[in-house]
């Protein structure tokens, strides 16, 4: 109970010193990012929406960097799944997050017209050696001039298991194998000291041979000689971000991560994850401000609150009920034609179902049926709508924030261009005239913008 006690006092802590939100972009390489109508609604539409035309993303990454965004981020999934009635039609009728090209070029390719703001992208540790890891994320490091960000995932697909040719390891098992994969990345990225390079002419010294070693790693998973051929990035290894939501998950982001997106349509819900991953960082000795937490938000801007609700049931309408069951499947590598539509998710006891059970419940507390959860996870995979007036989208940012304690929110949009747009032009200067955000940048790495409190 003392425990406790004191976890809570150190969480009231926090957010009480919390001056600033932190606000971040969810990105895709895709047609659609967390909504499914997001390609066919008519503002896309009308603006002539490329997803796969490289420029848009510089676009996205200049505009987020007008709003002194933290950073954007690149979800990505490396398959295509025919969970749902055992077929790939579903997704690829309704575009449920496939196609998906790589995003990680495109990092180097965005930062080649910013300065300040983060690159992130989502690079799985199931299908890849620690090695080639740390030399592209060093690599990426030293492009982006220390803005760079890895999202760390352990695939839970077995369709992207299945196309490494592998089968899907046990929740346990990933995580482990994630533990020591980025201890190897973390012992590579050291190989170098700071000052190894010296780049003496005169004497023809490169770099001091006394300041590279080798590793000599071997574990249960990775072998690794070392050491690493390329030299300590600005960031020594980028900013590493973090989604878990499993107890397993939610130690390694509390290990590892500066930065977590959370997925957690309730407030209550929200507080209680804060509370998890803030608790287990003081238990690791590590400052629980030091890793900021990021819940999603879908914000839906209009001139009025009757504009906006409008535009709400224009674009969730825009969403098929079987797009919504064939990315629900996906995401929970569980059929949902296996269910009735009009069962009630809480009430199932399949295991598949667990990591997401804080999705299947409204607002109110009230649950949800099968088609009601999948309608929701088509439109918007589950954050919150916020929809209104900038004034009152922020006042519903504001209430989050004060009974979550999070510190600050990923915003996904509902059409692309325009509605990132929108929030950097009509949101961000209402969240300035409150003091609720910055109103310039402060450090030069991924990790310094991060923590930046004034």
């Amino acid at each position: 109970m003392l425990k406790n006690s004191k976890k809570k006092s150190a969480r009231e802590s926090i957010v009480k010193k919390q001056k600033k939100i932190n606000l971040a972009q969810f990105l895709v390489h895709g047609p659609t990012y967390h909504s499914l109508g997001m390609w066919r609604h008519p503002k896309t539409i009308d603006r002539g929406y490329e997803w796969d035309r490289p420029e848009l993303y510089q676009h996205i990454a200049k505009v987020c960097e007008k709003g002194l965004f933290d950073t954007v981020f690149f979800a990505d999934l490396n398959y295509i799944a025919d969970t749902f009635t055992g077929s790939m039609a579903p997704s690829l009728r309704y575009a449920t997050q496939a196609p998906e090209h790589d995003p990680i070029p495109l990092l180097s390719f965005m930062s080649a017209v910013t300065k300040k703001i983060g690159l992130a992208a989502t690079f799985s540790v199931s299908h890849s050696h620690p090695f080639y890891a740390a030399r592209l994320w060093a690599t990426l490091d030293h492009l982006t001039r220390g803005r760079a960000g890895w999202n760390v995932v352990t695939s839970i697909n077995s369709n992207q298991a299945a196309n490494y040719g592998e089968e899907r390891q046990s929740t346990d098992r990933r995580y482990d194998r994630a533990h020591e994969f980025i201890d190897v990345c973390q012992k590579l990225w050291n190989s170098w000291d700071e000052d190894a390079v010296v780049m003496d002419h005169d004497k023809a010294v490169f770099a001091d041979p006394t300041k590279v070693r080798r590793i000599e790693y071997s574990g249960e998973f990775f072998k690794s000689r070392g050491p690493l051929n390329v030299t300590r990035s600005p960031q020594n290894g980028p900013a590493i971000l973090q989604a878990g939501t499993s107890a397993k998950g939610q130690d390694f982001a509390a290990k590892y991560a500066d930065a977590i997106f959370a997925i957690q349509p309730r407030a209550s819900d929200a507080a209680k994850y804060f509370d998890s991953i803030k608790s287990r960082m003081s238990d690791l000795g590590r400052d629980p401000d030091t890793c900021k937490i990021l819940f999603g938000m879908q914000p839906i801007i209009g001139s009025s609150e009757a504009e906006a609700l409008e535009r709400q049931e224009e674009h969730n309408s825009l969403v098929p009920l079987d797009g919504g069951m064939a990315i629900l499947s996906a995401h929970l590598d569980f059929d949902l034609s296996r269910i009735s539509p009009d069962a009630l998710m809480t009430e199932r006891e399949e295991p598949e179902l667990y990591r997401m059970r804080t999705r299947f419940r409204k607002i109110d507390g009230a649950p949800m049926t099968v088609s009601e959860v999948a309608a929701r996870h088509g439109q918007s995979v589950g954050l919150p709508q916020f929809v209104g007036t900038p004034t009152s989208i922020v006042d519903q940012m504001q209430a989050f924030i004060d009974e979550v304690g999070g510190d600050g929110f990923m915003l996904t949009a509902i059409h692309s261009p325009g509605a990132i747009e929108d929030f950097v032009d009509l949101v961000v200067p209402e969240l300035q005239r409150r003091g609720m955000f910055r109103t310039e940048y402060k450090g030069t790495t991924q990790r310094e913008i991060l923590n930046q409190h004034d």
